[in-house]
């Protein structure tokens, strides 16, 4: 079911609010009195958002308001932004290292009429929240703690290992870490980790099943943990697994550790914790603590099971046993064996033929190739298997503990700021290879971010919110460059990414007819013809624009789609280019004074900037590699929110006057720059600067001895040698 975010859109917006400061505010007149309304109702409404989520699915009215409140929260955060801009404009007119010429455009502005726009603006934004409180009150929604992500699974210990396919090397794997003598102080603890429907939990029911196990452990519990890791709950999970007689219900904690204690009476076990979440440590110490003082010298064990290696890692000083997709030839087993019946596949190789393919789009995950083949079972017309193959798989009809509401619960656990920056990557094609910065910054393009905390820049939150995907096993570590990586992402994660953002982000292809018009960012994924006049008239609040694939012979349709995000999209955070055959910019990119991320990236046909350019005041970063301009162009003074910039540049020297107003700027990235014999003086105002990045600039290496990304202070460190000496 598409997600609406409104939980993560109202803390961004309210928290925009709250950081404008008193001379933006300053810049519509008697605006105060009601951005203070704005702000109280948005709080209001924050408040009791967790139990709009809750209830959402069982009452379609309230589930309809809700997208309402979307769009009028994105509009709120779209003045919010209004102000933002206006004030970097003034910022711009009274910058010391801007060229007079340049502060005298910016100044070309109208106050009483941005006043008197964003007056009008923010009482239509407060009618409208007005005309919804009716509807909303009727709801009877309460504050309550976030408690979304709470579910409740249960697993058991018996499988049939006849029906468990290509698990036999992980199973002995496990066993050997079981047998193997530890000389860990406390019990020593085994986490398997992976996505959700990959089998950690099958492995660990054969490993709990095998005769050697149950010879080396005379005793075996299973608990299925699940979400609620509450030390009484589990204590009582425990003690009923060894003597379901047992009356514990009443006891505290205590009283359930005194009558574990005599249940154990120092006997050896094997406990397992299926499906485990908690990322409390304290938590976790208290029930190690527990056990640990049952098994003086008992060479017990304890397996974890789990999707996130940051509760692998909390709870075991053993390396995580990261389990992997099946192989090819096993995950066909397995489809055979759940879409045909007893060797039916034999009497229909056309069915084979595409179920190979099918099997192909499961990428190696056990659930997902069952679901598949369940949903084929007993069915022998090639155009209903021809339908399931083309299909996505996030589009297909399942049941509760088929493959996407398996994985959704990974989902459901990640807070709201996560969610919706997981979503945003639906955008990029499957199999990408993501790149950490670009993705950073398309989400700090859209304000995904959380203001960052002392000591924090933008960057490092970003890189943070990656991290956490990665210890959820959401995106996978590709290559580590060390301050950049790259990942990838699982096709059914992209199916689920996919499915949650379904109203916020489309992918657009030559078969798009239509696209509701309350989307937000759009992907151009196909090399074919794309009539672009006819799918996006109606659209105008989108605010990502990404070209991957569109056929580069045709340059009419890339000229129509810049003029349509000029014309339609006032509001755009973010244009992506890349490999684009434009000729040009149009001058009228300039009215894009929102826009915070661009990327021109190898469209080398493109030989100058606008004049208009220095109007994209809040860029923050801008990719120009393979884009052969002659020089920096003045038009870009402006631009003092940059903070990556990546640029091909043909002349001999950088005329430095352009860069001493980058006072933001973290990243350099001078690629290709064949001719550029020497860095510019005015470097040493980029007092931000972190990183410098040469790539394929021969005089500049050989001077310099670089090649590639250093860090800049440290290198200047290590020079030892006066600044302006090293541009003589």
């Amino acid at each position: 079911m598409a997600e609406t975010f409104l939980l993560d859109i109202a803390q961004r917006v309210v928290e925009k609010i709250a950081h404008l400061s008193m001379e933006e505010l300053g810049l519509a007149f008697n605006v105060e009195s009601d951005l203070r309304k704005l702000k109280e109702t948005m709080s209001s409404i924050k408040a009791v958002l967790l139990d709009a989520e809750r209830q959402q699915h069982q009452n379609e009215k309230l589930r309809l308001c809700m997208w309402k409140l979307r769009d009028i929260f994105y509009d709120a955060e779209d003045v919010v932004d209004d102000f933002k801009c206006e004030a970097l404009r003034k910022q711009v007119v009274n910058h010391p290292n801007i060229s007079f010429k340049v502060r005298f455009l910016a100044s070309c502005s109208l106050p009483l009429s941005f006043s008197f726009k964003m007056g009008h603006k923010i009482k239509s934004i407060n009618q409208k929240l007005n005309e919804l409180a009716t509807e909303w009150n009727n709801f009877n929604l309460g504050q309550g703690t976030d408690n979304r992500h709470v579910f409740h699974r249960e697993t058991h210990s018996c499988v049939n290992s006849s029906d468990v396919i290509g698990r036999d090397v992980d199973k002995e794997n496990i066993i050997d870490l079981l047998m193997k003598p530890s000389e860990d102080p406390n019990i020593p603890v085994i986490p398997i980790v992976g996505i959700g429907g990959l089998g950690k939990t099958t492995l660990t029911q054969l490993v709990y099943n095998d005769d050697r196990v149950t010879r080396c452990f005379p005793l075996k519990i299973w608990i299925c943990v699940s979400d609620e890791f509450d030390l009484s709950r589990l204590l009582k999970l425990i003690i009923h697994s060894i003597n379901k007689g047992e009356k514990c219900d009443n006891l505290t904690v205590e009283a359930l550790q005194i009558c574990l204690r005599s249940l154990l009476n120092d006997k050896k076990f094997l406990l397992v914790l299926d499906d485990v979440w908690n990322e409390n440590r304290a938590r976790w110490i208290e029930l190690r603590d527990i056990l640990g003082s049952m098994d003086y010298l008992c060479g017990s064990k304890i397996i974890v099971t789990t999707r996130s290696l940051k509760v692998a890692f909390i709870m075991s000083s053993i390396h995580p046993y990261e389990l992997k997709g099946l192989p090819f030839e096993d995950c066909l087993t397995l489809f055979i064996k759940w879409a045909f019946n007893n060797e039916d596949e034999r009497q229909y190789p056309n069915l084979m033929r595409i179920g190979k393919e099918i099997v192909q789009k499961c990428k190696g995950v056990p659930l997902a190739v069952r679901t598949l083949g369940s949903l084929l079972f007993l069915k022998t017309d090639e155009s209903y298997w021809i339908s399931i193959r083309d299909s996505e798989i996030w589009m297909l009809e399942q049941s509760e503990n088929d493959i996407l509401p398996v994985l959704k619960l990974s989902y459901n656990h990640l807070p709201s700021h996560l969610q919706r920056c997981l979503a945003l990557l639906s955008l990029y094609k499957k199999d990408e290879i993501y790149y950490s910065d670009q993705v950073v910054y398309l989400w700090m393009a859209n304000g995904l971010l959380e203001h960052p905390k002392q000591k924090q820049d933008w960057e490092d939150v970003g890189d943070q919110y990656l991290n956490e995907l990665m210890s959820r096993c959401l995106i996978q570590m590709n290559q580590d460059y060390g301050d950049v990586f790259t990942f990838k992402m699982h096709d059914l994660i992209h199916d689920l990414a996919l499915e949650v953002s379904q109203k916020e982000c489309k992918i657009v292809n030559c078969q798009t007819k239509t696209i509701d018009e309350n989307v937000r960012h759009l992907s151009f994924c196909d090399d074919k013809q794309i009539n672009v006049a006819q799918v996006f008239t109606k659209l105008k609040k989108v605010r990502t624009v990404m070209v991957q694939e569109v056929s580069k012979e045709s340059k009419a349709i890339h000229e129509s789609l810049v003029s349509l995000c000029v014309s339609n999209f006032k509001y755009i955070r973010a244009l992506c280019l890349q490999d684009s055959p434009l000729t040009a910019l149009p001058y009228s990119i300039g009215a894009l004074e929102h826009l915070r991320e661009l990327d021109l990236t190898n469209c080398c046909n493109i030989k100058k900037l606008p004049s208009s350019f220095y109007k994209l005041r809040r860029l923050q970063s801008l990719r120009m590699r393979g884009v052969p301009l002659m020089q920096l162009p003045v038009s870009m003074e402006t631009l003092i929110e940059l903070r990556y910039l990546e640029i091909t540049i043909k002349a001999k020297k950088l005329k430095g006057s352009r860069l001493r107003s980058w006072t933001s700027l973290q990243c350099l990235a001078l690629v290709d720059c064949d001719n550029l014999e020497c860095l510019s003086e005015e470097m040493k105002c980029l007092t931000e600067l972190t990183h410098l990045i040469l790539h394929g600039c021969t005089e500049l290496s050989n001077r310099y001895h670089i090649n590639g990304r250093l860090d800049w202070q440290e290198w200047l460190k290590k020079k030892r040698i006066p600044f302006d000496d090293l541009f003589n």
